[in-house]
């Protein structure tokens, strides 16, 4: 069951881009601060958008100070005996290992709070994020508002020159509101390079 005096467990926050998610895993935090916990907040080193590097930012202009990784192993080195809750954001970044550590930082009895988009701008998973929601005991999925038609928005629209990202561009693009625009199933929309070949399949 448990090891040492205390229970963990594994909270996940998906969903797309402009949903909410670092702006509900700073809520966490910062009452988790309150209720006087060791808190250890992290975030992969790619996202170094708004604030920098070493904050948690949300697009509104939230703050909370992070400590940027560029694996999931660097995590649990850096994580202090006394920590008791480890929040991760933009989990999607990070290598598969991260399901390893969150599970091993659980059963060790420490509160994990991940956040991450859980698609990537193709529609499809996103890195660990379809198994760390079935690992999790607590998962929410956040939902943000299609900017086309205004219902709820479960993609993520990469834009290159204001125009679809094709099927073919890579999967990891770090961007903000000049990159991306929350839509619904019906309004995203990923062509290919060649749009007469994927008539013909």
């Amino acid at each position: 069951m448990f090891h040492g005096t205390r229970p963990g467990w594994i909270e996940v926050i998906s969903g797309v881009m402009f949903s909410g998610k670092s702006e509900e895993l700073i809520r966490r935090v910062r009452r988790a601060v309150i209720a006087r916990k060791q808190v250890q907040v992290f975030k992969s080193h790619l996202d170094a958008r708004y604030a920098g590097l070493y904050n948690v930012t949300t697009h509104d202009g939230l703050t909370v100070e992070a400590e940027p990784v560029d694996s999931a192993e660097e995590i649990m080195r850096r994580r202090r005996a006394g920590t008791e809750v480890v929040a991760v954001d933009e989990v999607q970044f990070l290598d598969d290992g991260i399901v390893e550590v969150s599970n091993a930082m659980a059963d060790r009895g420490v509160r994990i709070i991940l956040a991450g988009t859980d698609v990537d701008f193709r529609g499809l998973p996103f890195g660990a994020m379809p198994t760390l929601m079935c690992i999790a005991e607590v998962v929410d999925k956040f939902h943000a508002i299609c900017v086309v038609c205004g219902g709820p928005a479960t993609r993520n629209q990469r834009l290159v020159n204001g125009k679809p990202a094709t099927w073919e561009s890579p999967v990891i693009m770090v961007g903000g509101r000049e990159s991306y625009e929350a839509r619904c199933r019906h309004c995203h929309k990923v062509p290919r390079q060649d749009e007469d070949q994927t008539a013909l399949l």
